[in-house]
């Protein structure tokens, strides 16, 4: 009787545990509605429609969190808007999803240029050079960007009141 009761409870759960994998994706297989959302959101993009295309890519991520590209065109997107931390971190979801993405390296790179840190954008150089040793586009465009540098900023000079003359 006793051991019947354990034979069930087992059986119970290697069923329970059988369709609970069963019912889950692989990684590699996106919703649907999440490409098709990620093509409207390029497309958007494409014809300089830059809060259709953000709020297009936004959807897709909330419809499947593991669309890498949607990661990757929000991150160009906020590199347009000269906002290179929120990039930074765009591109470091979408490397969370695919590490050895050149273009979300590239990009990652070129972001950090913008905000002043050289050194990481030559640790993501380093990796493309790794994954790509014959030389490739990404690591050009990036070298290119660190050689370059960060872009010269600005500051606004406050001009004084002129005196006036006395007579």
């Amino acid at each position: 009787m006793r051991v019947s009761a354990i034979f069930a409870a087992a059986a119970l759960l290697v069923l329970s545990v059988s369709t609970s994998l069963m019912a889950q994706r692989p990684d590699a297989q996106i919703d649907p509605r999440s490409l098709a959302l990620l093509q409207e959101g390029r497309a958007a993009q494409a014809a300089g429609q830059t809060e259709a295309a953000n709020d297009a890519l936004e959807s897709a991520l909330a419809v499947d969190p593991r669309n890498r590209e949607a990661f990757v065109l929000l991150a160009e997107i906020a590199r347009g808007r000269n906002l290179p931390g929120k990039a930074i971190r765009l591109y470091r979801e979408a490397l969370l999803l695919e590490p050895n993405d050149l273009s979300a390296l590239r990009g990652q790179g070129e972001a950090m240029v913008a905000k002043g840190a050289i050194e990481k954008a030559k640790g993501n150089l380093a990796k493309i050079k790794t994954i790509c040793a014959t030389g490739c586009n990404d690591a050009n465009m990036l070298a290119a960007a660190i050689a370059k540098g960060p872009p010269v900023t600005t500051t606004a000079q406050v001009e004084k009141p002129a005196t006036p003359a006395k007579p």
